[in-house]
């Protein structure tokens, strides 16, 4: 099958890509190189100056073409870039050129997917480049790239072996009952499950960090009108990204941005202010602002430093209770300042109160080395820690670990060897599906539907 991909936009330069066995016969069709070498002659990783022609032998562009051979290419296959001037009617042009000569238009992913597919990856190397596309800060590109390297795979792989090397033991007691290694077999499985237990567990409790480098800290900040969260967020952002005036209740939505603390993204989700509602839209928009409160990982809940606390602001320290919250005195370059830190009131919900002035800027270097407390941001050290960085991987992780424990429970039950087979080979087939070994169309469908197109 040869595959075909168009990447849409204006720019300098514009890349077509092709793969498939048959790429290099579609591309001879199109492209005239200055010098002329059959395809045979031509070495790969190396690039030839040359013009896109249609059937009428009119010059459609001047480009340079990419070669890459099987099976030194990223998907294994024959491979070719086009590299084009990036504007929108040649590359359409070029493409209709393509796919009259035989290619077909690539799904999202694909690319990669057939990486995975011809075995120059495994599926925890073809998700980290999606992650990599996706990454929002420096921390999580370069948890992409060690995915991609293989460093998670290497340590499932080593957990596998490990199995493995007492499985051999197992089958011998199945097959060959009459010869007595049952107690050593049975010594050996209960080290096994506890030494693979364990380091199941330190993957598992990893996704924690992992989901923090790669969604980010979802916040909300919320108070009353007026009491300074858009000046906040634009503080933070460095920019008026959200409309500050006089006037209360001018955020009647929410307002969604990320920002870096310490290499972990932010998102920052500016709230309608918090009051009784003057009409429907503003009642939405604060149920919205509380919805987001519920959901956040962490609430910045914003006072007026020069107002006493009002019936409203005591229901925003009610949605703030139970959960990681910093308090924010803000206005304080105004008099009079009516609100102490040390108000019980506050340090009912939380020790983390501070007084900046959102306008003026003061205070933000405290609020950030409040939330890296908070998170021990500090403590995360990509350098020594193997982690997992998705839902689905963390799923097959806890699977893994139950069938550990019913293995275990298995054995102290004094369960035949051939049942307690039966649930580390299901710990090996959940390591299998995390790497891609055993795992079904439809996942494999589903993963690669959320990549972008060209990759």
């Amino acid at each position: 099958m040869r595959q075909y991909l168009r990447l849409l936009g204006i720019g300098g330069i514009g890349i077509i890509r092709m793969s498939g066995k048959n790429c290099f016969d579609v591309l001879q069709k199109i492209f005239v190189p200055i010098h002329k070498k059959p395809i045979e002659e031509i070495k790969g990783y190396t690039m030839k100056y040359g013009h896109i022609v249609d059937n009428k032998q009119r010059v459609v562009d001047e480009v340079l073409v990419s070669y890459f051979k099987a099976p030194k290419s990223y998907t294994t296959e024959n491979m070719c870039e086009i590299n084009t001037h990036g504007g929108n009617v040649v590359e359409k042009e070029i493409l209709e050129l393509c796919l009259k000569n035989g290619a077909d238009l690539a799904e999202p992913g694909e690319f990669t997917k057939r990486a995975f597919l011809n075995g120059r990856i495994d599926l925890l190397q073809a998700e980290s480049v999606i992650d990599i596309i996706n990454a929002k800060s420096k921390r999580e590109a370069d948890e992409g790239i060690k995915q991609l390297k293989g460093v998670l795979s290497e340590k499932i792989a080593a957990i596998k072996q490990e199995i493995m090397d007492v499985m051999v033991n197992i089958e011998v007691v199945i097959d060959y009952p009459e010869y007595d290694v049952e107690d050593v077999t049975i010594s050996q499985i209960k080290a096994m499950l506890d030494s693979v237990g364990g380091k199941l567990i330190k993957l598992e409790k990893s996704f924690d960090n992992g989901k923090l480098i790669k969604e980010g800290i979802k916040t909300a900040i919320i108070g009353k009108p007026n009491v300074g969260k858009s000046s906040l967020l634009n503080a933070i952002l460095n920019e008026d990204r959200a409309i500050v005036t006089e006037f209360e209740g001018t955020t009647r939505d929410t307002i969604e941005e990320f920002v870096n603390i310490n290499g972990i993204p932010l998102k920052l989700i500016d709230t309608a202010g918090i009051r009784k509602a003057k009409d429907q839209v503003e009642k939405i928009g604060i149920e919205k602002s509380k919805e987001m409160a519920a959901d956040a990982d962490l609430i910045i809940a914003i006072f007026d430093s020069t107002k006493e606390l009002s019936d409203e602001d005591l229901a925003i320290l009610e949605l703030a209770k139970d959960k990681k919250t910093i308090i924010i005195l803000n206005k304080i370059d105004q008099k009079p300042q009516v609100l102490a830190e040390n108000d019980e009131r506050f340090t009912d919900v939380t020790n983390n109160i501070i007084k900046i002035s959102a306008l003026n800027k003061w205070g933000l270097d405290e609020l950030y080395d409040k939330i890296t407390n908070l998170f021990q941001l500090n403590e995360i050290n990509l350098d020594n820690e193997v982690m997992i960085t998705n839902v689905r991987q963390k799923n097959l992780i806890d699977k893994a670990i139950q069938n550990v424990e019913k293995a275990k429970d298995a054995i102290n039950n004094n369960a035949p060897t051939d049942i307690i087979a039966i649930f580390i080979k299901e710990i090996l087939e959940d390591l299998g599906s995390i790497t891609g070994e055993v795992v079904s169309e439809d996942i494999i469908n589903e993963i690669f539907s959320k990549f972008c197109l060209g990759k």
